[in-house]
């Protein structure tokens, strides 16, 4: 039952500890943008790196009052509120950017990775999560997903190498945690009584889901939770 409890749940953990070695890998002393930071999640994972923190700094927890929010949300150790598009800082400001859970969160994308590569210096590092599909969370700060292939396409075309690009989760682990959430959705959005049906419902099919995680063979490639990448900015010939 353990790998029952598990499966659809461990999308975070996966994401938190890419994220982590991914820093640890960077060189002491290198100068790092956490964009779109919020709370500084990754601050305490930067102490062998100069960190500063980006963020537009206009969600409050409550946003629209749709969807999925957080209803606290802490804005206040910001060092620089700005819209990612247009950080006040110099050109190849930075060895490295962090960007994690936030891409989906900007209007523009493509606007904030031709920024990215304004302020990146040559041979920097940029480390990007993003989700490839997610409940509307954040709203109205919310604006799509992300998959392989359009890292693949936008990164190049700005100058940014992709070194790795690694997925999070699998097509079965995505139904299994949507069939967790039925319980919840039911109450907020139908009948509370037939959302704990619906729950109860759903543990022969977390059974299967599990079983067929097992022998998945490439389920990623038709959905996954998202993408975690890390690019580096071409050097010049």
């Amino acid at each position: 039952m353990s790998l029952i409890n598990l499966i659809g749940k461990d999308t975070d953990e996966i994401r938190f500890n890419w994220v982590v070695s991914q820093l640890a890998m960077l060189r002491k002393g290198d100068r790092i943008l956490d964009a779109g930071a919020g709370e500084l999640k990754f601050k305490p994972y930067c102490e062998h790196l100069e960190y500063v923190s980006q963020d537009f700094g206009q969600y409050d927890g409550d946003g629209d009052g749709r969807g999925l929010q957080t209803e606290k949300w802490d804005n206040s150790e910001i060092d620089i509120v700005s819209d990612i598009t247009k950080v006040p800082v110099q050109q190849e400001a930075f060895d490295a950017i962090l960007r994690t859970e936030v891409f989906e969160h900007i209007p523009d994308a493509i606007a904030a990775v031709r920024e990215f590569s304004r302020i990146l210096k040559p041979g920097g590092t940029l480390l990007i999560t993003a989700p490839f599909n997610s409940l509307s969370h954040f709203a109205p700060y919310h604006f799509c997903g992300y998959n392989r292939y359009w890292y693949e396409y936008h990164l190049p075309a700005n100058g940014l190498e992709i070194e790795v690009i690694d997925h999070n989760g699998s097509w079965f682990k995505f139904i299994a945690q949507e069939l967790r959430r039925s319980r919840f959705v039911g109450r907020k959005y139908s009948s509370g009584l037939l959302g704990l049906v619906t729950r109860v419902a759903s543990i022969p099919l977390l059974i299967l889901l599990t079983l067929l995680a097992k022998r998945d063979s490439g389920s990623q490639e038709l959905l996954c939770f998202g993408f975690m990448v890390r690019a580096r900015k071409m050097t010049s010939k």
